[in-house]
Parts: structure tokens; sequence; C-alpha cells
């Protein structure tokens, strides 16, 4: 495979451009969407009110000519609010499929842990298998699919732990935080005349977005490579302070997150570099601590460090 067409890098580059114009300060994490979008991963935005969930979820949307929906989560939502629902027609004596908002190229579920467990356990299939089933009868979504979550890790009345079958099924995630000082006054003016959010122009079609994520299946990787990943994720299950380690699920999502990272900086192969840069946001929310490991002070973040120490990074790669 030839490196990063230039055609491509336009398309990327203008997907940054936008984001950049409605989120300032955080390209970083603008990266990790885009890299998540080219593996065809689902995202799950875990922070406060205010720092720009929604808006950098919507501009990511408006930046891809394809079908965007949302669905503002809470208690009283059923599965097939999201799902769609057959209605019988009378007239044909037949049962017709309405269609949920889940038919979508990109779905925006806001604050995903006020739905009721039920609820968001009508997202598990389409999160896995892109096609949910309604009655009997299968439906497959549209291409490309992105699954888009935020929630509250401080509002704790009226919402719902996800299940950790669902939070495997998210590649990433991921905070935005609060900008810098002088970040949080630039947007303080920015937006004085008007979100940007109003002016951005689609610079990329759903067609492309599915051609850019074959393009990242097919990117090189090296054996030394994969089995990193694979050990990085084994050793999580092996640690002492973990009592849940990351699935098979995860070693997949990891290099395929990689490759993707790999991709966006213009590469058409994958080094150690692009598994150890993601470890923690493909991982993080994927392992569970022992309780007695929390009183001592382990974090996840501490012990994926550990975990990164014990495993040695290829040095030389055959391409």
């Amino acid at each position: 495979m030839e490196a990063v067409l230039q055609d491509d890098r336009s398309v990327l580059q203008g997907l940054i451009s936008n984001l950049e114009a409605c989120i300032m300060g955080k390209s970083e994490e603008i990266g990790l969407l885009i890299t998540a979008l080219l593996a065809g991963g689902h995202v799950l935005l875990e922070d406060v009110p205010g720092t720009g969930k929604t808006v950098l979820i919507k501009a990511l949307a408006k930046s891809i000519d394809g079908e965007y929906r949302r669905v503002q989560c809470n208690p009283d939502l059923l599965p097939t609010d999201i799902t769609g629902v057959s209605i019988f027609h009378p007239r044909n004596e037949t049962f017709l499929f309405r269609p949920g908002p889940i038919m979508t190229n990109i779905l925006l579920t806001d604050e995903i842990n006020r739905a009721t467990t039920k609820t968001q356990s009508a997202l598990l299939e389409a999160m896995e298998e892109r096609h949910i089933t309604v009655d009997g009868e299968q439906y497959m979504l549209p291409q490309p699919f992105l699954l888009l979550a935020t929630q509250n890790p401080i509002d704790f009345e009226g919402t719902y732990v996800l299940p950790e079958a669902q939070l495997d099924r998210f590649m990433m995630k991921f905070s935005l935080g609060y900008p810098n000082e002088e970040t949080e006054v630039r947007m303080i003016f920015a937006q004085t005349g008007g979100h940007p959010l109003e002016t951005l122009k689609p610079v990329a079609t759903a067609d492309k977005i599915l051609e850019l994520q074959q393009k990242v299946r097919e990117l090189h990787l090296d054996q030394a490579v994969g089995e990193y990943a694979v050990s990085i994720v084994r050793k999580t299950r092996e640690h002492p302070s973990v009592f849940l380690g990351a699935s098979p699920r995860a070693a997949i999502a990891l290099v395929q997150a990689a490759k993707a990272y790999a991709f966006l900086q213009g590469r058409d192969f994958c080094i150690p570099d692009d598994v150890k840069r993601l470890v923690p946001y493909v991982l993080g929310h994927r392992i569970l601590l022992h309780a007695e490991a929390r009183m001592e002070g382990a974090t996840v973040t501490t012990v994926l460090e550990s975990v990164m120490q014990q495993v040695r990074a290829p040095v030389r790669l055959e391409r």
C-alpha cells in the first residue's frame, strides 16, 4: 500500500480544521476522535457539563455529508425509541417497520448513563454487529456507523452504571477537560458573533469515510507489533492489582486503533509507539481493579504504566 495520498490528507486535514474551529486547544482529543472514526470504533466521552462534548460530536457530524441523529437519554427512554418499532398497517394487514434514530451514520447518545440498563442493552447488537433485530426481523445499519456517547462522571442521581459488556464495545473512552486560560479567552471572543458550528461545511462524504476505513484495514501491521499489543493486553490479566483484565476484543480494538493512528500520521505502517500512545484510551475503561489495590492508591493509569514497563517493545521491524 502506498503512503497516504494527497486527497486523503486533504480530507483528514479538513476534518481536523473543522473540529479545531469549534473546540479550541484540544488537538489531542480531536486526533483521538478521528482515529476512532477511521478505525470504525465507538467512543465514550466522559466529562463534566460544558466542556464541549456535544459540540465536538456535532462538529464531526456536520463535517461528514451523512446522516446524523441524537438521542437524549433519560429513564423513560424505551429500547424501541432507539431501534424503531413495527406498526400494524390495517389496510394491508401487515406490519411495517418504522426505523428509529439508530438508523444513521453518526448517532449521539447524550448522557447514556441516564438510560436504564434495558435501554442500554438495545445498543449492544448495533455496536458489535452493525445491525438490529426488531420483532425477529434483522435490519442492517447504514455504513459507516459510529456511536458517540457522553456521560457526566459526577452526576449520580438518576443514572445507571454502564455494564462491562457495553463498556467493552466502546473502542475508546476519554475526556476533554477544561481549556487553559488563554484558550478560554479565545473561545469567548470567537463566539461573540455566533458559534463556529453554524458555518461548518462538510469536507467528506460517507462513502469517502468508508474508503478511508478500508485503507486503514489494509495498512501494514508487522507481526512483532501485533504480538506487542497482545502482550500488553494479556499482561493486564496477570497484574496483581487487576480484578478483571482486558478482553480479546480489547486486543483487536487496540491494533485497529493503532493502525488508524498511523494512517492519521501519514504512514502506511504501524509502529510500537502507535500502540503505546493509545493504550490508556483503549484499555483504561476495560479493566477493573481489586478493592484492596484501590485502597492502597492504585489507579488504572498507574497499573497501565506498570504493564507497559513490563512488556518490552520490539526495536526492529521487518517491512
